[in-house]
């Protein structure tokens, strides 16, 4: 809005040209998330203890997390509120890529609105039904990747980050391929969503990411100088990008152990369905699995241990998904949280050295 409105005066005043500029509109983004974040964060949890939208503490976890009743979630619509507002202020808004993201960030953060209310207000501990959950992802991953590929927006060519001249297309299968990455990307990072400040720290460090491939996708010069895909576009998402790193930077203030907020299911859902729908659009979804590791570590722990229960009635862990078997080992919280950063950043370091390595 704002780079509509203060761009055209360029032609009169030479210090508005700035707002060409991918990425000065970037930190301004950040920026405009953050002091967002600050100003409206403690107004937000406030309401909620006044509305008890309070997180229900599961019994058969760990004894610690007992201490956490009554301490408030859908922390996420701050999140996605921050986040929106700063996009929409300083993005293109004629940029297709946007409001697909945005759309699918939208209607995901629905979906766990949903649940979330269904949960806290409807006093339903199961929420929503996982087919329900499901279907309503699968629906809307689907539309965004029909869109994507009848607007040839994105290629059905699969690319792998450490081949330089080898492709997969997949063709028409392209569509479930990219269903698959964005709601499979929703899922891992609600599973993440378990301790104080957990999942928020790795979302932080892959969309810082792909602020970075998001930006290169859409530079002529640079995705030639990298040999990777040039996306006319694509750029506008680093904004979006920016402003995730800074949201969630503002929600880490408040969530940071011993959290005085939870996500909730409206934010994990919705930010994980951003993660995969930026994957697609920048033809990196092998990348985002390297990157978003601690995501899938955190599915896998919980699939593998199904499996085995399933089978052999013996559990792989001692609690799934993963972070609650390091605290039954006896890492407390914190360092449990802290180290699954380190790993999220050393992830973030491998995936984007393979831009040279190709």
């Amino acid at each position: 809005m704002l780079y509509h409105l203060l761009y055209p005066l360029h032609e009169s005043f030479n210090a508005f040209n700035v707002f060409k500029y991918i990425t000065f509109r970037t930190f301004a983004a950040g920026l405009t998330a953050l002091l967002l974040s600050f100003v409206f964060g403690p107004a937000f949890i406030r309401f909620l203890k006044v509305k008890q939208f309070e997180q229900a503490i599961r019994t058969d976890g760990p004894a610690s997390h007992l201490v956490k009743q009554g301490t408030p979630t859908m922390g996420g619509i701050l999140i996605l509120f921050c986040l929106i507002v700063a996009t929409l202020l300083w993005v293109d808004l004629k940029n297709p890529y946007v409001w697909i993201v945005l759309g699918v960030t939208l209607t995901y953060g629905l979906i766990g609105f949903w649940d979330d209310y269904t949960k806290i207000i409807l006093k339903n501990s199961k929420g929503i039904s996982a087919k329900t959950k499901l279907f309503c992802q699968i629906m809307f991953a689907t539309l965004a990747a029909l869109w994507m590929y009848q607007n040839q927006a994105i290629s059905t060519d699969l690319t792998f980050p450490f081949l330089k001249n080898f492709v997969l297309p997949l063709g028409y299968f392209y569509i479930p391929f990219a269903v698959l990455v964005i709601v499979g990307t929703s899922n891992a990072v609600n599973l993440t969503d378990g301790l104080d400040g957990l999942a928020i720290g790795p979302v932080i460090t892959v969309a810082g990411t792909f602020l970075l491939l998001c930006y290169i996708a859409g530079h002529a010069k640079i995705a030639q100088y990298l040999q990777v895909a040039f996306i006319p576009g694509t750029g506008e998402l680093a904004i979006f990008c920016g402003a995730i790193v800074t949201a969630g930077l503002g929600f880490l203030w408040f969530s940071s152990y011993p959290a005085a907020i939870f996500m909730g299911d409206v934010g994990s859902l919705a930010l994980g369905g951003a993660l995969g729908t930026l994957a697609i659009m920048v033809k990196q979804e092998i990348l985002l699995m390297i990157v978003g590791g601690i995501f899938v570590a955190e599915a896998v722990s919980v699939i593998s241990q199904v499996i085995s229960y399933k089978l052999t009635k013996k559990r792989i862990f001692k609690m799934a998904p993963v972070h609650h078997h390091f605290e039954l080992l006896g890492w407390p919280e914190p360092k449990v949280v802290v180290r699954f950063w380190i790993i999220s950043i050393v992830l973030a370091l491998i995936a984007l050295s393979t831009l040279k390595l190709r």
